[in-house]
Order: C-alpha cells, then sequence, then structure tokens
C-alpha cells in the first residue's frame, strides 16, 4: 500500500499544510487518507496537535534545521572516508 515502508517519517511542514488544508475545506480526511495513504487515526493526531498550537512554523523551522544537520554529519563522515582512502594512496 504504501511505498514508503512501514515507518514514513512526514516533515511538520507536511504536516501542516495537510492540517491547514482540511481545516479550510480544501481537502477531506477521506481523501487525504486515500492521496497520501495516511491512516485516519494519524490525521486526527496532527490535527488535535494542530488546534493546540502544536504543528507551527517554528517546528518547521527545527526540522530543517536537524535535517541540514545531519546532511552536515554526512557530509563530514564521507569527507573523512575520502580522506583516509587518499592516504592510503
Amino acid at each position: 500500500m504504501s511505498s514508503g515502508g512501514p515507518y514514513r517519517r512526514h516533515t511538520a511542514q507536511f504536516k501542516l499544510r495537510l492540517c491547514t488544508d482540511i481545516r479550510s475545506g480544501a481537502l477531506g480526511r477521506r481523501d487525504a487518507q486515500k492521496k497520501y495513504a495516511l491512516s485516519a487515526n494519524l490525521i486526527q493526531m496532527w490535527l488535535t496537535q494542530f488546534d493546540r498550537g502544536e504543528l507551527t512554523t517554528e517546528e518547521m523551522e527545527a526540522d530543517v534545521i536537524a535535517e541540514d544537520e545531519a546532511k552536515v554529519a554526512a557530509l563530514e563522515r564521507k569527507v573523512g572516508q575520502l580522506t583516509m582512502e587518499l592516504e592510503l594512496v
């Protein structure tokens, strides 16, 4: 059913946009379930967080920063690996 595996991660930006679309009436819950292969419980949980103000642009920015930091760390590991390979040659 889902190509992303059993445990997919969704960005805060995706959650916020989805909740905004549902609350504005631009997208129905069932339509969202079918379109994005999400469970009704997951959508309800996000909507509850959205209504409480827990899904905010600050959370989106924190997600972006965390993703960037992870990319930097991966690149640093790769540079270290390539440096070691060059030293062997």
